[in-house]
């Protein structure tokens, strides 16, 4: 069952921490430095739970969805001839033979070792989630890591602002300066994780990448230099074409993590060479 996919010692970790954060942030600092009664504290309190919420929704999202999986019985249409210029070699369904399912595979789609089933568009399996991140679930996992990002760095603001405004020399409390010190360096170096993580997920998505794409691209890039040609990954669209690839085309539901009736089914997909 999908429901057992909460019992990781990952999952629960994430759980407590985003939960310990969440409230030492409310109900120590803000409280401190505010007020909950007042304007700006009950203002910078909604704005900390409404991303604190979008985060949790998006990681459920990531956590219950179905990265996709390989229908059974599934045969590639050797005509078709899709697949980056290094990945063929002799003939689509030679190429996309997987050894450990002993069934075909499509354009994109990898064998997850964790999952035990090749994944369609397989980015990378992520244990902070328990599940692989793939076809049908990479919108909500990053989403996961914008809001993620969003409300770590704005709870490390909040912490720090309020860690400085102290009046620490009429406070001779050393547990407590220590107990701030350590929730500003921990909130900032995971605002500072979450944010790298982030930009290089939105450095994908705007190529159309992924992360395992992104090595083999290297290498194919490497192999058409020596030989003295080019190379272009075949999915890139352009910028923007691409980030509409993952968030949808309807603008207004970008911000979403379950609006992904746009996801096609990650059997097949468009190339650069049959669009022009």
């Amino acid at each position: 069952m999908k429901l057992r996919r909460f019992l990781s010692i990952h999952v629960l970790s994430l759980f407590l921490f985003m939960g310990f954060l969440y409230y030492v942030t409310i109900f120590i600092f803000i409280e401190d430095w505010f007020g909950l009664q007042s304007s700006a504290g009950l203002l910078n309190s909604l704005i900390l739970s409404i991303s604190t919420f979008m985060c949790m929704f998006a990681f459920v999202a990531c956590l219950l969805s179905d990265p996709g999986g390989v229908p059974s019985g599934y045969v590639p249409d050797v005509e078709d001839g899709q697949g980056p210029d290094h990945e063929i070699k002799k003939s689509g369904a030679q190429l996309r033979q997987c050894d450990k399912c002993s069934g075909h595979k499509p354009p994109r789609a990898h064998h997850c070792r964790v999952c035990r089933r090749c994944v369609l568009r397989m980015d990378h399996h992520c244990s902070w989630i328990n599940n692989c991140v793939g076809q049908k679930n990479y919108k909500p996992f990053l989403l996961l890591l914008f809001y993620a990002t969003v409300a770590s760095t704005y709870s490390a603001i909040l912490i720090t602002c309020s860690s400085l405004q102290k009046d620490w020399d009429s406070t001779g409390r050393h547990r407590l300066k220590t107990f701030h010190v350590c929730c500003v360096i921990g909130s900032v170096c995971l605002s500072l994780t979450l944010g790298s993580l982030f930009a290089w997920h939105v450095y994908l998505t705007s190529r159309n990448l992924t992360t395992i794409e992104y090595h083999e691209e290297k290498r194919a890039a490497w192999l058409a230099r020596k030989s003295g040609q080019s190379y272009h990954h075949p999915y890139d669209f352009g910028f923007y074409k691409n980030i509409t690839l993952v968030l949808g085309p309807n603008v207004i539901k970008w911000l979403w993590p379950t609006a992904i009736s746009h996801i096609k089914d990650g059997l097949s997909f468009p190339t650069v060479r049959e669009s022009s």
